[in-house]
């Protein structure tokens, strides 16, 4: 397309021709930060070549922002929201759905027949395009399914709960879950493995003119998500600074869409029933999840909180690469004594207590009566 219609670099970064296209990029770097469900369908008509042109070179000018932005943070949060919205996309299109799939999945099968319906999927509501029938069933290779099944939470992707038979394990049709919308979930995490992987390669072709000529978006989607950290951070008052870097950075994660590993969410939420949070903002600290369900995530944190379990270890942090802090990074966690996030906090309060002292005014000491004052008495 770019060189059917002559369009070089220089024209997607300020030329007249792409405005459209970098209206609707700045559009898509804004959902990243902002939407729950990814990036927004809504955009130009893929049907003409001019909406065709709109969709592909915002997708290639956001790619150039958030590279430029040099913040693997916000490169992954941007992958998400991309594979999230060719997740909604290839559930509703059935012709290009299977010749996706084929490129990332090696044993494919897919069966018809049964009671088929379909709903209305106007709705960008991922739970109502989840639940729209086809009549298909589809079925994948055993290491198909395993390669990609641990990203995703829920019981229904753990292998014990499958119906697995001669190495294939089938993708039954549910009520409020059809076998295709299974399908596009799976192909999601390949989507968002592969747009993650060519942002990272594409991040280090980033010269200084072209960071330099994009710095006002890069500017704006950087602030843009430091606003959306520093709101989750902020959910319980302000008693956050004397959180350990271990909860800070899993609250920063969650809030920038990175998928954090089922240890990490367990630490987190044993931390804050620890610190006595409210259960509703614990909860809040996982809406930024890549795979966030209200439900299933207020069942799991009353589990924690009714159970009264108790946080991890910094050893047992570090060995499940949930601690962020190397030798040197924090004088605090260096210290030998430290080898628990909560003792952590202890002495982040203890030290907050002695400075609130010394800062405190003294009251005047009583001076000795003078001679003239004891003559007097």
């Amino acid at each position: 397309m770019a060189a059917k219609h002559n369009i070089s670099l220089d024209d997607l970064i300020d030329g007249p021709l792409m405005e459209s296209a970098r209206k609707r990029a700045r559009i898509r770097l804004v959902d990243t930060v902002q939407s729950k469900e990814g990036v927004e369908l809504s955009g130009g008509d893929i049907h003409t070549e001019e909406g065709r042109l709109i969709e592909a070179f915002s997708f290639y000018y956001a790619r150039l922002v958030i590279c430029a932005s040099e913040d693997e943070r916000l490169l992954a949060r941007w992958a998400q929201a991309e594979a999230a919205r060719a997740e909604h996309l290839l559930i509703r299109d059935s012709a290009n759905l299977e010749p996706i799939a084929r490129t990332y999945i090696s044993v494919l099968e897919k069966a018809e027949g049964g009671n088929s319906f379909r709903r209305n999927v106007a709705s960008s509501d991922i739970s109502a395009l989840r639940q729209t029938k086809d009549g298909l069933e589809w079925s994948l290779g055993l290491s198909d399914f395993i390669e990609v099944c641990p990203r995703i939470t829920g019981n229904r992707w753990r292998l014990p709960n499958c119906d697995v038979e001669n190495g294939i394990v089938r993708l039954h049709n549910e009520m409020k879950y059809s076998s295709t919308a299974k399908l596009a979930r799976l192909l999601r995490e390949h989507i968002k493995s592969d747009v993650e992987r060519e942002g990272v390669e594409k991040m280090a072709e980033v010269t200084t003119d072209l960071a330099i000529r994009l710095a006002e978006p890069v500017g704006m989607v950087r602030n843009l998500l430091n606003q959306k950290t520093s709101e989750a951070i902020a959910l319980v008052g302000a008693e956050e600074e004397d959180w350990p870097p271990c909860m800070r950075k899993a609250v920063a994660d969650l809030s920038g869409g990175v998928n954090l590993n089922h240890f990490g969410r367990l630490f987190l939420a044993s931390m804050a029933a620890t610190l006595a949070l409210p259960k509703e903002s614990c909860v809040d600290f996982f809406r930024g999840a890549p795979d966030f369900s209200e439900g299933t995530t207020s069942y799991q944190v009353d589990h924690v909180y009714q159970h009264e379990y108790t946080p991890s270890s910094c050893s047992k942090l570090k060995v499940n690469h949930n601690c962020p802090v190397l030798p040197g990074d924090n004088r605090l966690c260096d210290q030998p004594w430290l080898d628990h996030p909560l003792k952590y906090i202890r002495a982040t309060q203890r030290r907050k207590r002695r400075e609130q002292q010394a800062q405190a005014p003294q009251a005047p000491q009583e001076q000795p009566p003078t001679d003239s004052e004891q003559t007097r008495v």
